[in-house]
């Protein structure tokens, strides 16, 4: 866990570890694969399962383009790590949709 806050923190340094909390045990099992545990930018059926199963189920988001546009910012702020953490993608996309109190 105190990876992931860690990681978070590079990008939002007030990151509230009980938010960061919440997206690992969303994720669950999915974090013990270091493939399933990164996002790919360049992988564009990566980010649609992003916009599908996080930006639209979990955060409730209805506008596929905002989700997109949202998950196309996060790549760009992201886009000096060659191994982006799927936690920070997460929590980034929740940050930049104002989510992460509804989590």
């Amino acid at each position: 866990m105190s990876d992931y806050l860690a990681d978070v923190q590079r990008y939002d340094a007030g990151a509230d570890a009980d938010v960061v909390q919440k997206i690992v045990k969303h994720l669950g099992i999915a974090l013990q694969s270091k493939d399933a545990s990164l996002v790919s930018c360049s992988d564009s059926s990566e980010l649609d399962r992003v916009r599908e199963k996080w930006c639209m189920k979990k955060l409730g988001h209805t506008d596929e383009a905002k989700c997109d546009e949202v998950i196309a910012s996060v790549c760009e702020t992201m886009s000096g790590d060659r191994n982006k953490q799927r936690v920070t993608f997460y929590y980034l996309v929740a940050k930049a949709t104002g989510q992460l109190g509804d989590l």
